[in-house]
């Protein structure tokens, strides 16, 4: 659509600028991403991870997101227009049909395959099925992305949306790395469980491994200049 192509090219400069002055953020990418339909999967440490990793990967793409969010005044409005994706508690089938779609278009696809907030200790939660259900369906390939960031400094925020509070992570200055992984792709039946949920477990094991990737960038350059990109 077109309001969404708008909302893209206005937002992506700004989200740019901001993630590589104040948010110092460091990407390396282990190969260049594959043209047409993509799917990338990141762990998910704070709330403002899809804006980030939206803003990395410099093609437009759309967010699966917590319905909730859709929900806050603004913020719900500019999801909205800009085409992103609401997740429903157990209604997660309409979200993975409609990303299916975007993908048939030759769309991208930003995922966090541990369905909520990564623990608090720095852990990881195991992934749900959807990233597994969304490659084999579209045939599209994975893009793993591993996180790390300065714990220290997040901000916890709460906050009540139609009378539910919520508590968001919000990280809006600091170093910030992002890995991107090879390209995975997958194979085989979507109604087969067992393979299912051994894709999945594939796939977060990657993004694992790349956030320690990530941890360890920061831990040997933490003077690493703002907003480099590096090529593995």
């Amino acid at each position: 659509m077109l309001s969404d192509k708008l909302m893209y090219y206005a937002s992506c400069p700004v989200v740019l600028s901001y993630a590589g002055t104040i948010l110092k953020t460091n990407v390396c990418k282990h190969a260049q991403f594959p043209r047409g339909a993509k799917i990338f999967a990141a762990n998910h440490p704070t709330t403002t991870d899809p804006f980030f990793v939206a803003a990395m990967v410099r093609e437009q793409s759309f967010i699966l997101i917590n319905d909730l969010l859709f929900q806050v005044p603004i913020l719900g409005e500019y999801l909205r227009r800009s085409g992103h994706i609401p997740v429903k508690v157990g209604s997660g089938t309409a979200a993975i049909e409609a990303a299916v779609e975007r993908l048939s278009a030759g769309q991208n696809i930003i995922i966090f395959p541990e369905g909520a907030l990564s623990p608090e200790d720095g852990g990881f939660h195991q992934a749900r099925t959807g990233v597994a259900r969304l490659a084999l369906a579209s045939g599209a390939p994975v893009i793993p992305v591993g996180i790390h960031l300065n714990w220290q400094k997040i901000h916890t925020i709460r906050s009540t949306v139609r009378g539910q509070v919520e508590y968001g992570r919000w990280y809006l200055r600091g170093p910030y790395n992002l890995t991107f992984g090879q390209p995975l792709r997958f194979q085989g039946d979507v109604e087969d469980r067992e393979h299912v949920r051994l894709a999945a477990d594939a796939v977060m094991h990657q993004i694992i491994e790349l956030a320690h990737e990530s941890k360890e960038r920061m831990n040997r350059a933490p003077g690493a200049l703002p907003g480099s990109i590096q090529s593995a």
